[in-house]
C-alpha cells in the first residue's frame, strides 16, 4: 500500500489541498461560514439536485442497455468480435468535448436527425442521458463481460437440470457472481456522469448545469476561488459517501467463484432468443455508437466545396495564428507517448494497490480502496490547477517537465485498474495460494505461478482501459500541457472554441485520426491478448 498512498498523497491529495486552502483561507483565517452561505443559494442547489438526479438516470440507463452487451461479449462467440470490441470502446477513449460535438451534430440543430424528420434533442436532458451512454457503454461490457467470460457455465446449467428456469438460474447463480463486477461498472459510471462537464455544457447550453461545470465557471469565469473550493468539498464529500456505501454492500457479496478459461465458454448464439439478443446488441450498437461517430467521420471530409482531404492536409502545415507551436499532426505522437507512461503507471500503482486489496485488512484498507477512487469523481478542473500551484518548487517542481501529463492521466486511469482486476484477484481461491505455500513456493513465485496466470486477461484488460482513459484525458491535461506538446483532446477543444470553418473541420478531422487511433490500439491489445488460463478455479 505505501507506493500507492504515497503517489495519491503526492499527486492528488496535496493538490486537491491546496486549491481549497487558497479558496477558504483568507488572511490565515478559514472562511467556513461560506459553507452556509454558498450551498443555501437557490441556482447552486438546482445545480446539486441536477447533478445527482441525472448522474442515477445515466447510470441506470448504461446499465439497463450495456449489460446485454456484456453477455454477448463474453458468452457468444461470432466474426469480428474483436473488431465490434474495439468499436464499442472508441466512445469512452473520446475527448468528453467530442462526444458532445458528435451528439450535437446528431441531434442538434441542423443535424442528421433535424434534416430527416425535424427532431431536436439538443437543450433537453435526453442529448445529455443518451450522450453518457454513448460514452460510458464499454465501461460495461469490458467490466462486467471480463468476469462473466470467466464464469463457468456449468454452474447455471446444473441449476436447470434441478429444475430452475433459465430466470431463475440466471438471477440465483449467476447474478450474485457478477454483482461485485456490476457494482464496480456502475459506480465509475455514476462518478463520470456526476463530474460531468463537456457533454452538459455542449448539450445542455445554459439550462443544465452540473458540479463540475459550476466549479469550471466559478474559477475561470468568475475567479471565485471560495465558491469553487466549497463545491469541490461538496463533491469530494459527496464521492466518499457513494465509495463507502459500495465498499460495505460489494464486499458482503465477494466469494470464491469457480472459472473457466474463456473459450471454454464461448459458443455460437442458438435458438430464437439468443439470435434475438445478439441482433438487439448489434442493432443498438450501430444506432447509439456507430452513428455518432459515422457523423463524426462526415464532417471530417465535408468542405465547402464537397468531400475531400482538406482538413487532413491543413494538419501538417503550422498554424498561422501562432497558437500551437508545432503543426497539429503531432499530437498524435504526444498523445500516444503520454498515454503509454501514464498506462504503466497506472498498471504499477493499480496493480500494487489490488494486490494489496486482496488481503482484506480491515477498515485502513476499505479506506484505501475509497481512496482510490476518488480521482473519478472530484474535478479535473481543481486537479488541473492543484499541479500548476503545487508542483512549481524544489523538490517537486515538475511544471516544465514532461511526466506532469502522464502523471496526471495516470490518476485517472488508476481506479479502471483496480476495479478491472480486484473482482478477479478476489474470486481466486485462497487455498491455491495456501498450497502452493505448503509445496515451498516463496510469496512472489507464488503470485507469479497461481495469480499471474488467472488475471493475466484482467491485467490485458486494465491496460487497454488506463490507454483508452489516457489517450481521452482532457480536463486535466488542458491546464498543463505545454504549447509546444499538446495533446489530441487539448487541440481538438482549442480548435472548437476558435471561429471558422477550417478551424471546426480540423477539429473533426483531429478527432477521426484520435478515434482511428484508439480502434488500432484497441484491436492490437486484442490480437495479444491469449485469454488462456491454466486449469480452473
Amino acid at each position: 500500500m505505501v507506493v500507492p498512498v504515497a503517489f495519491f498523497a503526492l499527486f492528488f491529495a496535496w493538490p486537491v489541498a491546496s486549491i481549497v486552502e487558497r479558496g477558504l483561507r483568507v488572511d490565515g483565517v478559514w472562511q467556513f461560514g461560506r459553507f452556509g452561505e454558498t450551498l443555501s443559494r437557490p441556482e447552486i442547489l438546482d445545480v446539486l439536485w441536477f447533478t445527482l438526479w441525472q448522474a442515477l438516470a445515466s447510470t441506470g440507463l448504461t446499465l439497463l442497455i450495456a449489460l446485454p452487451g456484456a453477455y454477448v461479449f463474453a458468452r457468444f462467440d461470432f466474426r469480428g468480435k474483436g473488431l465490434l470490441r474495439a468499436v464499442v470502446t472508441v466512445p469512452f477513449v473520446m475527448p468528453t468535448v467530442m462526444v458532445g460535438t458528435a451528439f450535437l451534430a446528431l441531434v442538434g440543430r441542423g443535424g442528421l436527425l433535424d434534416e430527416l424528420w425535424g427532431v431536436r434533442l439538443d437543450t433537453t436532458v435526453w442529448a445529455i442521458l443518451i450522450a453518457h451512454v454513448f460514452f460510458n457503454y464499454a465501461v460495461v461490457v469490458r467490466t462486467v463481460g471480463g468476469l462473466w467470460a470467466q464464469l463457468d457455465p456449468r454452474q447455471e446449467e446444473a441449476a436447470r437440470v434441478l429444475g430452475a428456469s433459465r430466470w431463475k438460474a440466471w438471477r440465483t447463480v449467476t447474478l450474485p457472481a457478477l454483482a461485485p463486477s456490476v457494482a464496480a461498472a456502475a459506480l465509475m459510471v455514476f462518478l463520470f456522469t456526476a463530474s460531468s462537464f463537456a457533454v452538459v455544457q455542449i448539450l445542455g447550453g445554459s439550462t443544465y448545469s452540473t458540479l463540475e461545470t459550476e466549479i469550471y465557471r466559478q474559477t475561470v469565469v468568475r475567479f471565485d476561488l471560495t465558491t469553487a473550493a466549497v463545491l469541490t468539498m461538496v463533491q469530494f464529500v459527496a464521492v466518499g459517501v457513494v465509495l463507502a456505501v459500495h465498499a460495505r454492500t460489494v464486499r458482503r457479496r465477494e466469494t470464491a467463484l469457480r472459472m473457466v478459461a474463456p473459450e471454454e465458454a464461448v459458443r455460437r448464439p442458438r435458438g430464437i432468443g439468443q439470435w434475438a439478443l445478439f441482433a438487439g446488441v448489434l442493432l443498438s450498437v450501430a444506432l447509439l455508437i456507430v452513428l455518432p461517430l459515422g457523423v463524426l467521420v462526415e464532417r471530417s471530409f465535408a468542405t465547402s466545396h464537397g468531400y475531400g482531404l482538406d482538413y487532413y492536409r491543413a494538419l501538417q502545415t503550422p498554424d498561422p495564428s501562432g497558437t500551437f507551436l508545432v503543426p497539429l499532426l503531432d499530437t498524435i505522437g504526444n498523445s500516444l507517448r503520454y498515454a503509454v507512461v501514464a498506462t504503466l503507471i497506472a498498471l504499477v500503482i493499480g496493480g500494487l494497490a489490488a494486490a494489496a486489496l486482496t488481503r482484506r485488512a480491515g477498515r485502513l484498507v476499505r479506506g484505501f480502496d475509497a481512496l482510490l477512487m476518488l480521482p473519478l469523481g472530484v474535478s479535473a478542473v481543481t486537479v488541473g490547477f492543484g499541479f500548476l500551484i503545487t508542483l512549481d518548487e524544489p523538490p517537486f517542481d515538475l511544471r516544465a517537465s514532461w511526466i506532469l501529463v502522464p502523471l496526471a492521466q495516470a490518476l485517472v486511469g488508476v481506479p479502471f485498474v483496480v476495479r478491472t482486476m480486484l473482482p478477479v484477484l478476489r474470486a481466486v481461491d485462497e487455498r491455491l495460494r495456501e498450497a502452493a505455500a505448503v509445496l515451498g513456493a516463496s510469496p512472489w513465485r507464488a503470485w507469479r505461478e497461481v495469480d499471474l496466470p488467472l488475471v493475466r486477461r484482467a491485467l490485458l484488460i486494465a491496460a487497454g482501459f488506463a490507454f483508452a482513459v489516457s489517450l481521452g484525458e482532457f480536463g486535466a491535461t488542458v491546464f498543463i500541457a505545454r504549447p509546444d506538446s499538446p495533446t489530441l483532446p487539448v487541440a481538438v477543444a482549442r480548435l472548437l472554441g476558435r471561429p471558422g470553418e477550417l478551424n471546426y473541420g480540423q477539429a473533426m478531422a483531429l478527432s477521426t485520426i484520435l478515434m482511428v487511433v484508439c480502434a488500432v490500439s484497441l484491436l492490437l491489445l486484442e490480437r495479444l491478448r491469449t485469454d488462456r488460463t491454466s486449469g480452473e478455479f
